[in-house]
């Protein structure tokens, strides 16, 4: 068979037109077309018009609505026009009903949430033409993009608190965390207002994604505040002719405890030695080259389509130079309209304030030593370590760690004595010394040994014994 012409096709399709009325209505030709308009991402909470179109030379039985998930796998009805009956209800539960019917093929979904993300069918019915039992379908799809931009972002440092090294360089890690995007933000950090350069790595224990890279162009040197040596020489000038830090060790507190008469009321012992004394330790290192900056980016997803992502920059800490450096975390997603900031300023401790309680601690009393209005005051968060200045702390150990020491049942062999609170993290150590007065408890009877003590014995017991020896018989 050869090819039509064009001419001979025309008058073909003449031929069929006038001769279409005297088939059968099961031989004439039917078509349904269904197109959904694309719809471009919006955001949590904005109102989405899903508008379905379709062509058709039958009659309408219905239009449904699905939402496609687990991969086309599985569709659910959301919405249905029933054109029999002129009527329209939503397949949803009561508390997520919110479809709302704008024409017989167009649904509008307000205030959308990340679990509407995803593809959306509709699909349209018509009778047959030849028997109204039968329903000839076609459909259409759409994607619903829903962006979501992070609702938290913060900075910790990372394998915090931890003790501070003099004399050897360590690595300091600042994590950003930046929680609730979707997609996943970019997250980048900057130093004193400055876009940080960056080497990028990949960890193989982690999963890394590629996103947050902004930034990432190879090593840079230290920006020119930090060249300025006015730090480094401050801290030096700390330093004692044999190159140590000045520090207060009072190694023989004076006792000042002494027993009273009946009467007299128990008055603190007084001595030229202040309550608390302060002092300060920095490294005695100086890095000889810039430090280079690592950053790493890990995405985890979150059941709720959100992304948690957690950005990491690694470089080697020089105490003289990043004390009080502002590190900024930035975090820029297509939904905000500009980046989220966060940020900390590294500082090495400073003396803290220690609060005795109770103020008037009486012998046999629970004595607690606490910092004070601290913590949140410095960056990267201190390790506090209580020691006894020549001795041990009362329940035999060398020191322990925590805000807070506490002294069960104190005997009087402790008044007078010094406590050292040590703060220090990565970026310099401080000591802070307060002494205990600890004072007569007039309720406890002289026969009675306080537990703690070690000189209530049995040398006590003859002594006693030798007094009421002496005493005459009546």
């Amino acid at each position: 068979m050869g090819i039509l012409k064009a001419s001979e096709v025309s008058d073909l399709l003449e031929f069929v037109l006038i001769l279409a009325p005297l088939f059968p209505l099961r031989l004439r030709v039917r078509y349904l077309t269904v197109t959904i308009e694309p719809l471009l991402p919006v955001v949590v909470g904005d109102t989405v018009t899903l508008k379905c179109n379709f062509k058709t030379d039958g009659r309408l039985r219905e239009i449904v609505w699905y939402r496609v998930t687990d991969g086309g796998t599985i569709k659910q009805k959301i919405f249905t026009y029933d054109a029999m009956f002129n009527t329209n209800y939503s397949h949803m539960e009561d508390y997520r009903r919110r479809e709302d019917l704008v024409y017989q093929s167009t649904v509008r979904l307000p205030e959308v949430r990340i679990s509407d993300n995803g593809p959306y069918e509709c699909h349209v019915g018509i009778y047959d033409r030849a028997t109204r039992e039968k329903v000839v379908l076609a459909s259409g799809n759409v994607l619903l993009t829903v962006m979501s931009p992070p609702n938290n972002i913060s900075v910790v440092a990372e394998n915090t608190p931890a003790p501070f090294s003099r004399y050897q360089a360590q690595n300091l890690t600042l994590v950003c965390i930046a929680k609730g995007g979707k997609p996943a933000p970019s997250v980048y950090f900057k130093r004193d207002g400055e876009l940080i350069e960056v080497i990028s790595y990949v960890s193989s224990t982690v999963d890394y994604e590629g996103g947050g890279s902004a930034g990432v162009r190879g090593a840079r040197p230290l920006i020119s505040r930090d060249l300025d040596d006015t730090k480094l020489r401050k801290s030096l000038s700390l330093l004692g002719p044999d190159g140590r830090p000045g520090r207060l060790y009072t190694e023989s507190p004076g006792r000042s405890y002494m027993a009273r008469q009946p009467g007299q009321e128990p008055s603190p012992a007084t001595e030229t030695f202040p309550e608390t004394v302060v002092s300060r330790e920095f490294p005695r290192w100086v890095q000889s080259t810039d430090p280079l900056y690592y950053f790493s980016n890990m995405q985890i997803p979150q059941s709720d389509g959100s992304v948690l992502v957690q950005a990491k920059l690694t470089w080697t800490l020089n105490p003289q130079l990043d004390n009080d450096a502002l590190f900024s975390c930035e975090v820029s997603h297509p939904a905000l309209s500009m980046p989220m900031q966060t940020e900390v300023t590294l500082a090495a401790p400073k003396g803290p304030k220690l609060l005795i309680t109770p103020a008037r601690a009486k012998v046999g009393d629970t004595v607690r030593i606490t910092v004070q209005g601290f913590q949140n005051e410095v960056f990267p968060e201190p390790l506090f370590t209580w020691t006894r200045v020549s001795g041990r702390l009362l329940d035999g150990s060398a020191e322990r760690d925590g805000k807070e020491l506490v002294l069960e049942r104190v005997p009087a062999e402790l008044n007078g004595s010094m406590y050292r609170c040590t703060a220090q993290n990565p970026l310099g150590s401080t000591d802070t010394h307060i002494r205990l007065i600890v004072f007569e408890n007039p309720s406890m009877k002289k026969n009675t040994p306080n537990p703690n003590s070690k000189y209530l014995s049995a040398s006590m017991i003859r002594f006693l014994d030798c007094v009421s020896f002496l005493l005459p018989l009546v």
